[in-house]
């Protein structure tokens, strides 16, 4: 039986990962309104690179899909929708994006998604050694090896980083 920390509690996520024999650390933060990734990579001393944001997108059908990107990244909107074959990507509206995944924004996991989406992560994500990433709560981040981003989600690999936020 995994030992749980007392004071997380399981989130539709960790259930997920639990029940696919995926291991992972938790990484509880002091959450701050609007600090994003790079809030969360300075609190826990962590390179804002390996801490991966979830962020919930729609294409030119309002058909939703997960980005995954580094922490200090942003997304080239021109570059995703080319890779996907789609005509154009846009940021879902914080509602919107909650609806679609179950989460509020700020704790978006790509992991049990209320609704079935795509899920793209920037390639370069793939050849870290361990990223951080939300456990499915604001102020919790988990650890995983980032192969379980192909495994458990099906994530499809593309480049669209754009420079250093």
């Amino acid at each position: 039986m995994a030992k749980k920390q007392a004071h997380i509690s399981e989130t539709p996520a960790t259930a997920l990962l639990r029940q696919q024999g995926v291991a992972f650390t938790e990484h509880p933060y002091e959450y701050l309104e609007h600090g994003g990734a790079l809030h969360s990579a300075q609190v826990l001393g962590w390179d804002p690179f390996a801490v991966v944001k979830t962020l919930v997108m729609q294409d030119q059908d309002a058909k939703p899909l997960l980005v995954l990107m580094h922490g200090n990244r942003s997304v080239s909107t021109k570059a995703l929708a080319r890779q996907m074959g789609a005509k154009s990507v846009e940021p879902c509206k914080p509602e919107v994006a909650n609806r679609h995944s179950g989460y509020l924004v700020g704790g978006t996991s790509p992991f049990a998604t209320r609704r079935g989406m795509p899920v793209y992560v920037e390639q370069t994500v793939l050849g870290l050694p361990r990223i951080l990433i939300n456990g499915g709560r604001r102020g919790f981040l988990i650890g995983i090896d980032p192969a379980v981003l192909t495994r458990v989600l099906a994530a499809v690999p593309v480049q669209c980083a754009l420079d250093d936020l």
